[in-house]
């Protein structure tokens, strides 16, 4: 008898154990109250804005929009890519695949300019299985190349683009399903990875990461960044000439890390969730808003980093924030499921 009790209450410490370390370890006990120093420039009407990326010499952005009744999606969604013009201030919104015939939930984009082209690369979940597409952009004009699988696309988050040819691409779990998923989302599992297309091969160059998210790179530094939500920091790399990565280390940042968006002094912007579970249960439809937070980061190099937030709010403006792109003085705030997003402008 003494060892059945013994053992049950083994049993209650482990699961009071268990439920503390989820709630305090995403966030639940955090308050969150709504700061923000600037204005809403403008309300795009794009569902499930959920990636955004600028190219600052042309002056547009592009988004990856899907409506998603849920997240993570259960039934085939019929999204797109989109570009907006940042240039004349009226932030015209052009449906670049609209002709794209095949079954498209487009996650996380990544884009390089070839002279007067442009390769763009997006994750697409089906219910068939995870792939990544590939496209040229001229002007507004978008031709479908191919699109490519791999047994190494377990549940890929996002992609950046080195060259032509090769990118990394982010799994945001190491587990598709069952108990292995489970305890990646609630206790933390850090089973996650980092995998390397080289023109030829794919191959894993990072592992180790609980729920590894957006992912970057700063070709004038040689840094890559990878974002753990999970465990709310900011991961930096240095990448080798045979596309390795040599970890240099981890960033804290208070919040659920989601994409990351670099601009031309090397800061990292990025959209953030901070309390974990409200994002989940805001996911599932058990609740109407989710808290967002925008940071900025400005790395000097190791051990020498600022964190600033620009931007925090209750969720009853803008819900599940996953991406802050900066463009000159305005911020294109993403989102995973509300019906736009919004264009912010920073008091200087």
């Amino acid at each position: 008898m003494r060892i059945t009790k013994r053992i049950l209450l083994v049993i209650l410490v482990f699961i009071i154990a268990f439920i503390a370390h989820t709630l305090i370890s995403t966030g639940f006990f955090r308050t969150v109250e709504n700061q923000f120093e600037g204005t809403i420039v403008k309300k795009i009407p794009l569902p499930g804005a959920e990636d955004i990326t600028i190219s600052e010499p042309d002056g547009f952005a592009l988004i990856s929009s899907t409506n998603r009744s849920v997240y993570p999606p259960e039934e085939q969604e019929h999204g797109g890519l989109y570009a907006i013009d940042l240039k004349n201030g009226e932030f015209e919104t052009t449906h670049l695949t609209a002709s794209f015939s095949k079954p498209f939930a487009p996650h996380g984009i990544s884009m390089i300019k070839r002279d007067s082209t442009y390769k763009i690369m997006a994750i697409n979940h089906t219910p068939q299985g995870h792939s990544i597409e590939v496209f040229t952009k001229y002007k507004n004009n978008l031709v479908f190349e191919k699109s490519i699988t791999d047994p190494s696309m377990i549940s890929p988050n996002d992609i950046v683009l080195i060259d032509e040819n090769r990118f990394y691409f982010t799994n945001d779990h190491g587990y598709a399903k069952g108990v292995g998923k489970f305890l990646e989302e609630y206790a933390g599992l850090s089973v996650s990875n980092v995998v390397y297309f080289d023109g030829e091969n794919f191959i894993e160059v990072a592992d180790g990461i609980a729920y590894a998210n957006g992912i970057n790179f700063d070709p004038k530094r040689n840094l890559l960044y990878v974002a753990s939500p999970r465990k709310f920091l900011v991961k930096v790399y240095s990448r080798k000439n045979d596309g390795a990565l040599e970890f240099i280390e981890d960033i804290p940042c208070g919040t659920g890390v989601d994409n990351i968006e670099i601009d031309k002094k090397g800061n990292l912007w990025i959209g953030g969730h901070p309390n974990l579970l409200r994002f989940k249960a805001y996911a599932q439809g058990k609740k109407e808003t989710s808290p967002s937070e925008l940071i900025m980061i400005a790395y000097r190099g190791k051990a020498d980093y600022s964190i600033e937030t620009i931007y925090i709010g209750d969720g009853s403006a803008m819900s599940g924030s996953t991406i802050a792109a900066p463009y000159e003085d305005l911020i294109l705030t993403g989102n995973v499921m509300d019906d736009e997003f919004l264009i912010l402008k920073k008091e200087k």
